[in-house]
């Protein structure tokens, strides 16, 4: 790779190497066997006080893995896994890498036509589930090919009496378990203590297997399954850990606070992987919008370094329980899944003294493909610079040309952590893949010494009298305003220029109205970007990571 190609080489803070080796593994399971005989005794993850070390979590997952090949699967069968975090989710992971399956991460709260779509077009023949969810798994499940159910608890792998006394809250405190009738499922621990009966035979994979089945979030189209293989996982867990090993210590006792479901390709890669191969413990948070559970693991835990979405980090700041903790351990504090509001980030540095730094990616890229230095040195308003091993340009569509610095465009990406292309859909596949680069579908800038920005997607842009009006800008000036939580703009029609901006608005003052933040507005915006429509919302939709949903607003008035 040609480093006169590559101007922000030069942005890379001290140590960071331009390449790393990519190929220390063949494949994701013997990368992750090595680090579980490295740091053995240590813990891995914890969850509600329950900690697991990497020697446990190894020999359960070989059990575990035993019990799905007695059960029938074959190498290259999906699976999926639909829970949120919980210390039996690294060990499913494990499981099926050993068993030589392909895993189909699943958002929990999908609706059962969200669940037949995903099993269905994947071909799971397995399922790992929570039992909260089993009830709308019953609706579907004879529609799909799974014969093979595996149910667990919120409180399975924490002990007798902890984890029984948690069980007992969830389904007869808080009513979170609806009933269901799965009479084939088989219970979490019944499937560990029948798969230590049953040797797992050794499997050999390649580089070029696909492991992982992640799908798109659907908030542009149909949602597909980007097919992640050994290479590519191998390669962004490589990328990710060296651009963090200046921070953070192999080994030692700090720990990574992990908020954002591991079922998120986010959370997936930096958490399971990544910072598991660091030899770093990963906190687990069960549900990350009660965030009374993420200032308990702050008092609980050593925190070095967290994930986050704007939205949770600016949950985190409005809680006087968060902003009084003592942050003397955090070092590390990496953002991403949408963009980081300029107010939010100054703040967040302000009251943790840790900067709060952009990252980009996609599914498609594994997802790490750009990253802000770790330090004073980042860029708030970027999403930094590309990761080693990894190329990145914006490309001119009109001219058919890479863009000059500063010109916008659209995006593009090449490196070892772009996924093999979409399962079953080469039609859809070739649209965005061509000779290697990645067609991403935002549109950004390069600065001429390397940081990029994302100006927007490219269906989000607002037209306004025949000028480009890009929603991030207008939503990083309104959430600057003081009365303002949260906010979301989109475009509606007009007769008069085509569309008009219209902004969504959570208040955090309610005296807020609709004429002072137009005026508030205007100071700091050109008049086509002004929003001409204002509407005050007691929430926003978002993701299952916290993404404000944009399109599900527009969809409100077609």
């Amino acid at each position: 790779m040609n480093t006169d190609q590559r101007p922000w080489l030069s942005q890379y803070p001290a140590g960071i190497p331009a390449n790393v080796d990519v190929h220390t593994h063949s494949t994701l399971k013997d990368l992750l066997a090595v680090t579980c005989k490295q740091f053995a005794n240590r813990p891995a993850f914890s969850c509600m006080g329950k900690d697991l070390t990497y020697a446990e979590l190894d020999k359960l997952s070989t059990a575990l893995g035993g019990y799905l090949h007695y059960r029938g699967l074959q190498p290259g069968d999906k699976v999926a896994v639909m829970m949120p975090n919980m210390l039996q989710y690294p060990i499913v992971l494990h499981a099926v890498l050993k068993a030589g399956l392909v895993i189909v991460n699943t958002n929990p709260l999908y609706t059962p036509r969200e669940m037949k779509h995903q099993f269905t077009d994947s071909g799971c023949k397995g399922i790992f589930i929570a039992e909260n969810f089993a009830a709308n798994l019953e609706q579907i499940i004879e529609e799909t090919d799974i014969n093979t159910v595996i149910l667990t608890t919120i409180g399975g792998m924490l002990g007798w009496l902890k984890g029984g006394l948690t069980n007992f809250v969830v389904r007869n405190v808080k009513k979170m378990v609806p009933q269901y009738n799965l009479p084939s499922a088989v219970d979490f621990q019944t499937a560990l203590d029948e798969g230590k009966k049953h040797p797992l035979p050794h499997f050999e994979g390649q580089p070029d297997d696909t492991i992982a089945l992640q799908y798109t979030g659907g908030t542009t189209g149909v949602s597909k399954g980007a097919m992640l293989t050994n290479a590519n996982l191998v390669a962004n867990a490589m990328q990710s850990k060296a651009w963090m090993t200046q921070k953070l210590q192999e080994g030692s006792d700090e720990r990574m606070l992990c908020p954002l479901p591991l079922y998120h390709i986010f959370a997936f890669t930096v958490n399971s992987v990544a910072i598991f191969c660091h030899g770093i413990c990963n906190v687990l948070i069960v549900n990350p919008r009660d965030l009374s559970t993420i200032v308990k693991a702050f008092k609980d835990n050593r925190i070095a370094a967290m994930t986050g979405v704007n939205t949770l980090f600016n949950g985190l700041l409005n809680d006087d329980s968060f902003t009084s903790l003592d942050f003397r351990h955090l070092k590390i504090t990496v953002g991403g899944g949408m963009a980081v509001q300029r107010s939010v980030a100054e703040r967040w540095q302000k009251v943790t003294g840790v900067p709060l730094s952009e990252g980009y990616g996609l599914t498609e890229t594994s997802p790490a493909a750009s990253m802000n230095p770790l330090n004073e040195s980042l860029r708030i308003g970027s999403i930094g610079v590309p990761m080693p091993n990894t190329v990145m340009r914006v490309w001119n569509d009109e001219e058919n040309r890479p863009a000059t610095s500063e010109e916008r465009g659209e995006i593009q990406i090449k490196g070892p952590q772009v996924m093999k292309g979409y399962y079953n859909r080469p039609e859809d596949t070739a649209k965005v893949l061509h000779d290697g680069w990645l067609n991403t579908g935002d549109i950004g800038m390069m600065s001429e010494d390397g940081f990029f920005r994302i100006v927007d997607r490219k269906k989000d842009m607002i037209l306004v009298s025949g000028f480009n009006v890009y929603p991030n800008e207008v939503e990083d000036v309104i959430a600057g305003h003081p009365k303002v939580l949260e906010c979301a703009a989109v475009g509606i029609p007009s007769d008069r220029s085509g569309e008009v901006v219209k902004i969504f608005v959570v208040k955090k003052d309610k005296s807020l109205t609709e004429d002072e933040l137009i005026a508030f507005c205007r100071k700091e915006l050109t008049g086509y970007k002004v929003p001409k429509e204002v509407e005050f919302r007691a929430e926003l939709p978002k993701s299952n990571v916290g993404k404000i949903l944009r399109r599900e607003l527009r969809q409100e008035k077609v």
